[in-house]
């Protein structure tokens, strides 16, 4: 206990190298416990402690900051741990990203474009990806306090966009499309529209042949024209067979306000990113039905 040791018995103690004990001992990190007659720095038992204490901190990654405060009794060697837990399961999340992006950019044969846009996608964090979607609900549906737009803008915010920990192919593909969906201005242009005529005071409840398309879908799936008379027949099925021809196309331009492939698109992709069970698109169903009521006569 009374020993003292040179730097280069440290190093060979401990099998750290001169120089980082000196690099060390240099920031007051490992400060000499005296000096000799020749001014080499000299350190004791609790030196040696302090220093097996350091390189365990510095091998765990831990900073050098951090170090000084544990060893100045300024936080804990516990409350640090608990830092670099959570730093470093966000850098294990951010490896898994970039992981399952290298493996789609191997099974697509992505263009330039696209792996610039998805390194720049898995290098934003969780609370940048949903930015994204922030900022696009926020431009879209500004000046929209009320109404069924307003509940839209409010689902689509609401709604998480953030990439699971481990995405797999699908679910950073969907990631993708999602972005350069919430990006395109057309697509911006189309959901704004739809939401002022659903914010309108004007604003019709949705037509009655949205509530049960059943018998569309079939007749859809069992490829009956919308011009045809057997579509004429499934309409009075679905529809008040009193509306004159001109109601009947009315009806379908209110349809058409709110029917979009790429708003449908835009649900189907927070599904894939959100583990939830697909859905069948309604969208095919709901245009056949618009061209049947526009062929009406």
């Amino acid at each position: 206990m009374t020993d003292l040791f040179t730097i280069g018995q440290l190093a060979r103690r401990t099998g750290l190298s001169v120089r980082t004990i000196r690099f060390w001992s240099d920031l007051d990190l490992l400060p000499p416990t005296t000096r000799s007659g020749g001014g080499y720095r000299l350190y004791d038992a609790v030196a040696v402690a302090r220093l097996e204490l350091l390189r365990s901190l510095r091998d765990l990654g831990i900073g050098l900051d951090d170090v000084r405060r544990i060893l100045e009794r300024q936080t804990s060697v516990r409350e640090v741990a608990q830092a670099h837990v959570r730093a470093l399961d966000a850098e294990i999340r951010t490896l898994r990203l970039r992981r399952a992006v290298l493996r789609s950019v191997t099974r697509r044969g992505s263009t330039t474009e696209e792996l610039r846009l998805m390194n720049d996608l898995a290098r934003l964090s969780a609370q940048e990806r949903q930015q994204i979607i922030d900022d696009f609900v926020a431009e879209v549906f500004a000046g929209l306090d009320g109404g069924p737009g307003a509940g839209l803008a409010q689902a689509m915010r609401t709604m998480p966009a953030e990439l699971p920990d481990e995405p797999s192919d699908a679910e950073v593909d969907a990631w993708l499309e999602l972005a350069e969906l919430v990006a395109d201005p057309d697509f911006r242009r189309r959901v704004r529209e739809m939401a002022e005529a659903g914010s309108t005071e004007a604003a019709t409840p949705p037509p009655e042949p949205l509530l049960r398309l059943e018998t569309a879908r079939d007749a859809l799936a069992a490829g009956v024209a919308p011009d045809s008379d057997q579509a004429r027949a499934v309409l009075d099925e679905m529809v008040d067979p009193t509306l004159s021809a001109p109601e009947r196309r009315r009806l379908a331009e209110e349809m058409a306000t709110f029917t979009d492939r790429r708003v449908e698109r835009y649900w189907q992709l927070i599904g894939v990113l959100n583990r939830r069970p697909p859905f069948p698109p309604a969208v095919p169903v709901v245009e056949w039905l618009i061209a049947a009521l526009r062929a009406s006569r």
